[in-house]
Order: C-alpha cells, then sequence, then structure tokens
C-alpha cells in the first residue's frame, strides 16, 4: 500500500517536472504576445476615476479568467477534431484587432470633441456608460489575445502527451491572466502610492522625491502604453495574418518581419474602417 503510494506521488513528480520544462518552452514562445497583451490591456485599464481603476481592473480581470476557461477547453478539442478551424477563428480574431487598432488611430486624428454644454446627470450616465462599454471593450480584446497565447501555447507541446498538453496550456493561460493584470495593477496605482509616500514623508526626502516621481511619471506611461497599446493591436493582427494566410508568406519575403506584420495589420484595418464607414451610411441612407 505505501510502496504503491509513494509511486503515485513519484509520478505526479515527475509529471509536474515534465510540465514545468513544457510551461517553459510555451511562455518564451508566448513571450512577445504577453508584451503585446499587458500594453494592450494596461491603455484599456486606463482613464478612468481613481477610486474606480480597481472595480473595472477586477472586473476586466474576471472577465479574462472566464475568457481562459471558455478557450482552452475549445482550443484542445478543436485541435484534436477540427485543426483547421483554429486557423479560421484567428484570422477573425486578427481581423477585429485590426479593426479596432485602426481606428484607434482614425479617431486621434479625425475625432470632433463633444460639446461641453451638458448636464451634470448626463455625464454620470455617459460616464457609467462608457465605463462599461470600455471593459467590454477590454474583455473582448482579451478574448482576442488569449486565444492567440493559448494556441501558440499549444502549438509548443503538440508532440506531447495530452495530459501534458492539458496543463501546459492551463499553466500559461493562468499566468498570463495574473502576470498581466498584476502589473497593469501596480501601473494604475502608482499616482495613489507616490501620494501615499509624499504624506508619510511630510513631503521631504528621498520617499517624497520617489513619490513625485511616480506620480509625476504615470501620465507619462499611460500616454506610452496608449501608443504601444494600439501598435501592438496592429502588429498582433498582422503577425496573425502573416503566419495563417499562405499567399501573404511571399509578399514583401525581404523586408523585416515586423514591417510586414504591421503594413498587413494596419491595411486590413483601414480597409475594415472603410467598409464599415460606407455601411452605416448606406444603413442611414436606407433608414431616411
Amino acid at each position: 500500500m505505501a510502496s504503491g503510494f509513494f509511486a503515485i506521488l513519484d509520478d505526479i513528480g515527475a509529471l509536474m517536472d515534465d510540465v514545468a520544462v513544457t510551461a517553459k518552452v510555451a511562455a518564451k514562445k508566448t513571450a512577445g504576445i504577453l508584451g503585446d497583451d499587458l500594453a494592450v490591456n494596461a491603455e484599456k485599464s486606463t482613464g478612468f476615476l481613481s477610486s474606480r481603476e480597481l472595480p473595472v481592473l477586477w472586473a476586466i480581470t474576471k472577465g479574462s479568467l472566464v475568457n481562459k476557461i471558455i478557450i482552452v477547453p475549445i482550443a484542445l478539442l478543436l485541435n484534436v477534431f477540427f485543426p483547421v478551424a483554429i486557423k479560421v477563428i484567428l484570422v477573425l480574431g486578427g481581423l477585429y484587432l485590426a479593426y479596432e487598432g485602426v481606428e484607434k488611430v482614425v479617431e486621434y486624428f479625425f475625432h470632433r470633441p463633444k460639446p461641453s454644454h451638458v448636464e451634470a446627470k448626463e455625464v454620470t450616465q455617459e460616464g457609467e456608460a462608457a465605463e462599461k462599454a470600455k471593459i467590454r471593450s477590454a474583455i473582448t480584446t482579451d478574448f482576442i489575445l488569449s486565444i492567440e497565447i493559448v494556441i501558440i501555447a499549444l502549438g509548443s507541446v503538440l508532440d506531447e502527451k495530452l495530459t501534458i498538453q492539458i496543463m501546459t496550456v492551463s499553466v500559461i493561460a493562468l499566468l498570463a491572466t495574473i502576470g498581466v493584470y498584476g502589473i497593469v495593477a501596480l501601473i494604475v496605482r502608482m499616482d495613489d502610492a507616490g501620494y501615499r509616500l509624499m504624506k508619510a514623508s511630510g513631503e521631504k526626502g528621498i520617499l517624497s522625491a520617489i513619490g513625485k516621481i511616480l506620480v509625476k511619471s504615470l501620465p507619462v506611461i499611460i500616454k506610452i502604453l496608449s501608443i504601444v497599446g494600439t501598435v501592438a493591436l496592429i502588429l498582433v493582427s498582422g503577425g496573425i495574418f502573416a503566419h495563417n494566410i499562405a499567399f501573404l508568406h511571399h509578399i514583401f519575403p525581404s523586408f523585416p518581419s515586423i514591417l510586414r506584420e504591421f503594413a498587413f495589420g494596419l491595411i486590413a484595418g483601414l480597409i475594415l474602417v472603410v467598409l464599415l464607414a460606407l455601411g452605416k451610411k448606406l444603413v442611414s441612407l436606407i433608414k431616411a
């Protein structure tokens, strides 16, 4: 009995060692997309009132966990029974990311500010609606990026046993959520930490100086992350197209891959933005 128990423990230990090795390999292969995920989600998790930052981030984190719970088993099943569907899903997700990224660029250059003469009640209602919309957008974008992360992680362990595939992909999915949103939480609370340091030190000494740096750095970091997040959306989408659409392999093969992928994402996003804008105009003309 005892020998059987220790044999089971030995098997579990060996399995954990195998999973640790495969998870390390998968983490290296997903490092790039995890960096993009961080930039995109940090940008989407900012821009709220200080009192709403953590509740909003927690809502997005819960949505991200639900995304992983949905994606991981579906990806594993599709890989076994219908592997071609994975590429189709990736390309559709890439189209969404390209549209979202390019739409941000278009809005930046052509956005017109709304009139400021609105009632306080309307501003509050619009703020609540905008918060919910941004949370939905963040969770949707996380869903697409999570698909890419899970597929890349799965691709790194296709030659392993099913048990190792399941555990490796699950570990990467969990680490992606905890790691990404943990760092995002630290970023969005930088100013609060800075103010507390300044208050605790009486605004004197090295702690006060560090606090001031944190407070002044946050807007700069958010601005940088906003730009990086937008570029990341376009790059990730272009990477999905480049790796999953065969004829794109032969377009500008001598160009650096990062430029090719950015161009693919940008062109796809521009086409979608134009098509959707024309579609909206057509619908409005029909209704009129």
